[in-house]
């Protein structure tokens, strides 16, 4: 086996490190369990209901106990031992989807039990994301982070692949979604076991005693550090009014014409197009003007998501797709990156947390916001709509923050960059 840090790796180096490697192998499977389980969510509401804003408020019952929580997630990502808390998230999301498969046998009142596992589901997340987000700094040197992050990029974007194709799949072969939901808890508990096997490093300071400025520390963090707030506010507030996803059962079934296979592989084409871009970033590294491509790659997102909101041919619509997860990938990689660098590692679970609410918020309550306009307006409309607020926002993003189109490198020097422009302190 190669030593931890073997330079020979190249752009495979972070899998030098054992703990890496058993990280993100359990992530792959705990991310497809619930990709699998999200097309079977999103059919079964659809085929139940016929209703937009019912695929809406699935996103919305996952993303509202996050909002609640995340004070709270964050400060025990910070306090207590975070490989112990992925494994009871991992457990959580096992016993998730037990009750999403008993749900599926009984036919009295299915959305409404169906809503409830859901929020469930968001509770386990809330303390999933900041947990999984923070433990990645103390399985690699800072060194080589960024090619970590590139990985884990990758190993999520891969299980946002396949996950849907095989739910898509499951779903049509079994006739429902019980298989689905099944599988999804044999993948989630391989997940539990794998990170029992797991170490992290040791952290660098001790956990602060639990006080109201140790809680809202995260918050004030973020807000001193005007990159980190422009990065995950861009991303935020582009996703938010660009997501489509919650919109797929409605293009899969009454404009594209497909069944739940067409479903999985709209579900799985970004991607194909974000796996490409992070392994391509694991071995050719961003080296300058960082921040003008996380721009220019932001209003790709909008742009490429009204060409998929005007497309009626499944072939376009999986090229747009494609294309869109390609755009996000770069974002997501540049944010990743200068959060974990810029965050000292006693914030990082607090610091986390408040992104993961910016993400629920571009991701769960942006499906909920597709689910209204798409309600109001129609389907076609929302989409359109949104890829051009998209557009608006990158523009906006531009003049208000201005020292995170000027960003250079992504290297360990982004830390003193960050601080530096940031006007704070390191």
């Amino acid at each position: 086996m190669a030593q931890p840090g073997n330079s020979t790796a190249g752009g495979r180096v972070a899998f030098t490190y054992p703990d890496f490697v058993l990280y993100q192998t359990a992530r792959l499977f705990v991310v497809l369990a619930l990709e699998m389980q999200s097309v079977a969510v999103a059919w079964q509401v659809y085929e139940i209901t016929k209703q937009p804003l019912a695929l809406g408020l699935v996103g919305l019952a996952q993303f509202l106990p996050g909002i609640l929580l995340f004070l709270v997630s964050g400060h025990a990502a910070d306090r207590f031992d975070r490989r112990r808390l992925l494994l009871i998230c991992y457990a959580g999301f096992t016993v998730c989807s037990g009750l999403l498969l008993g749900a599926s046998w009984f036919r009295s009142g299915p959305v409404n039990a169906i809503y409830l596992v859901l929020v469930l589901v968001g509770v386990v997340r809330a303390f999933n994301g900041p947990a999984s987000r923070a433990i990645l700094p103390q399985l690699v040197p800072e060194e080589h982070f960024p090619n970590a992050v590139a990985w884990a990029a990758t190993f999520w974007q891969g299980a946002t692949l396949l996950g849907p194709v095989l739910g898509g799949v499951v779903y049509a072969v079994f006739h429902g979604p019980a298989a689905v939901y099944a599988t999804a808890t044999l993948v989630s508990a391989v997940a539990a076991l794998l990170t029992l096997r797991m170490n992290a490093r040791a952290r660098t300071a001790p956990p602060e005693e639990v006080s109201f400025q140790t809680l809202v520390a995260g918050l004030q963090f973020i807000y001193r550090k005007k990159l980190i707030l422009g990065a995950i506010s861009l991303d935020l507030f582009a996703v938010l009014f660009g997501g489509a996803v919650a919109l797929l059962p409605i293009y899969a079934s009454d404009i594209l014409k497909t069944g739940p296979w067409g479903l999985g592989l709209l579900r799985s084409a970004p991607a194909v197009g974000a796996i490409a871009i992070a392994v391509l970033v694991a071995h050719r590294p961003l080296q300058g003007r960082v921040g003008t491509i996380l721009f220019c790659f932001v209003a790709g997102f909008g742009l490429f998501t009204i060409l998929f909101g005007f497309s009626h041919r499944l072939w376009l619509s999986l090229v747009a797709l494609l294309l869109i997860g390609a755009c996000d990938m770069v974002s997501v990689i540049i944010r990743n990156t200068l959060v974990q660098i810029a965050t000292p590692d006693p914030m990082r679970g607090r610091v986390n947390a408040v992104e993961m609410i910016f993400i629920g918020a571009s991701n769960e309550f942006g499906q909920f916001e597709s689910g209204l306009t798409a309600q109001w307006f129609g389907t076609v409309p929302a989409v359109v709509l949104g890829g051009i607020g998209s557009l608006v926002v990158t523009v906006l993003w531009v003049y208000l923050f201005p020292d995170l189109r000027k960003i250079d490198r992504l290297t360990k020097t982004l830390k003193q960059e960050a601080v530096l422009r940031s006007g704070g302190e390191p």
